[in-house]
């Protein structure tokens, strides 16, 4: 048996450049399906916009592509293992190259170095632009695909408790006391909580203390009545002990942020005495997602092994795209409890991640090696 880990320079790059066509492919007809059933549900609503045409459809694909690349890679790498790993068996490439002296682990070696190299390129995009893509796409979204203000750092859909009243905003941006709301609504409260007036409000700017809420319609539930205000001097000022360090802090999108802005905000949150155990888990989520491709070669790589005459190839094939959907399905169960505090949210990152190696890892040593 060869000690070398990666077995001839010729056969590394044989394998490695098979392994990535097809996981190219596997990712562009993934994304091209998926892509069309997705905007079957959102073309629509793009162009009940009056003045959106098909530069806000390209505008739309070029913010949500990003995102299902992110999402589906690992998937694109599974399938490409599963269909590489049979076809190497069933033309007895596989055999020949154990016949040569090759462990399983050194036939696997080049695929697991490529899906590295992968999952490497797959974190900085996600960094890069997956974070933009998402924010830019979420703001849009906020004022159902109108104009979104341009403004980096922009908060969607925010609730902020002000004594007996909450303010929302559908979308905030801007920093300390330029931070401007829109879509903003006051809503007034009785001490049992019943509602006694709402205002509604096109912008909100910091008026020092409170917010200025501009072209204003309040409504009173008492006696069933609407004024609306134009006059920006009348404008009413609400919400005079909510400052503006509050509002980048009440909402945070962990997808839509890098890992230092994400570590800044939790930090912030925590400061502020909040809950922060959701974000942690997917600040550290944002590293172990990405190196679920280098677990895909594995839990595959039962399909490589076994004679295909037998039989057993496509058996072989679906236990692998078994294993690795399952870890797909225990990753997100994970997640989720890890929000809901059932698991340190260190746990819930990485722990699917390690279970699923040394499952892979059992598989491969006790079936072939």
């Amino acid at each position: 048996m060869r000690l070398d880990f990666f077995p001839s320079r010729t056969l590394t790059l044989y394998l490695a450049k098979m392994f990535i066509v097809r996981i190219a492919a596997v990712l562009v007809m993934l994304i091209t399906v998926l892509m069309a059933l997705d905007l079957l549900s959102n073309s629509g609503k793009i162009m009940a916009v009056e003045g959106n045409g098909q530069a806000e459809i390209l505008t739309y694909l070029s913010l949500r592509i990003p995102q299902m690349i992110a999402r589906f890679l690992p998937y694109s790498v599974l399938l490409a293992t599963i269909i590489t790993l049979a076809g190497l068996n069933a033309n007895s490439e596989v055999i020949a190259m154990k016949a040569s002296g090759l462990s399983a682990h050194q036939v696997l070696a080049p695929l697991i170095l490529t899906a590295t190299v992968i999952a490497g390129l797959s974190f900085a995009f996600n960094e890069r632009v997956v974070t933009r893509a998402a924010a830019t796409l979420e703001a849009w979204k906020a004022v159902d695909f109108g104009e979104v203000p341009t403004d980096d750092g922009l908060k969607r859909n925010i609730y902020m408790r002000s004594d007996n009243a909450v303010l929302y905003a559908r979308i905030a941006g801007g920093r300390g006391e330029d931070t401007v709301m829109r879509g903003v609504t006051w809503y007034e409260l009785d001490p049992n909580g019943m509602l006694t007036s709402e205002i509604r409000a096109e912008r909100a700017t910091y008026a020092a203390p409170g917010w200025r809420l501009e072209n204003a319609q309040i409504f009173r539930v008492a006696s069933a009545s609407e004024t609306v205000v134009e006059d920006a001097a009348d404008a009413p000022v609400v919400g005079t002990d909510i400052g503006p360090e509050e509002v980048g802090i009440e909402n945070v999108d962990g997808e839509a942020e890098t890992l230092a802005q994400l570590a800044d905000s939790i930090e912030a949150l925590e400061a502020a005495g909040k809950r922060t155990d959701e974000l942690r888990a997917i600040w550290w989520h944002k590293i172990s997602g990405p190196m679920a491709a280098i677990l895909m070669p594995l839990l595959g790589a039962v399909a490589a092994f076994g004679l295909a005459r037998s039989g057993q190839l496509f058996l072989r094939a679906v236990i692998g795209m078994s294993l690795g959907f399952a870890y797909f399905v225990v990753d997100n169960a994970a997640l989720a409890i890890g929000n809901f505090g059932g698991y340190p949210p260190l746990l819930a990152a990485w722990a699917p991640f390690v279970l699923f190696a040394l499952v892979g890892e059992t598989v491969l040593i006790r079936t072939e090696e």
